[in-house]
């Protein structure tokens, strides 16, 4: 499983629209409308780099309103949660 965070700055007036375009993109688990430096933060969870790069260099830059990301692929994930076992349901 490849986690990734994706840091994003948005057009003022498209931050619902795009926040919602965002969130029917398969592999992008939960998307955050934020406050500070950056409008929206997507979470995305696949199961390999392919698809990772098929989510944000294919599907993401698509969508109209997007100005700008920094995404930042995880390590290692520190929790109380067993979240692998949570995301990796049905995945093969």
């Amino acid at each position: 499983m490849v986690s990734a965070i994706v840091l994003m700055h948005i057009e003022r007036d498209l931050i619902s629209q795009v926040a919602g375009k965002l969130a029917e993109i398969e592999g992008v688990s939960e998307v955050y409308s934020v406050a500070g430096e950056y409008d929206l933060v997507s979470i995305i969870r696949v199961p390999n780099n392919e698809r990772l790069a098929e989510v944000v260099t294919e599907r993401m830059r698509k969508i109209e309103g997007i100005l700008d990301t920094e995404t930042l692929i995880s390590f290692r994930v520190f929790s109380n949660h067993d979240l692998e076992s949570i995301f990796s349901s049905g995945i093969d």
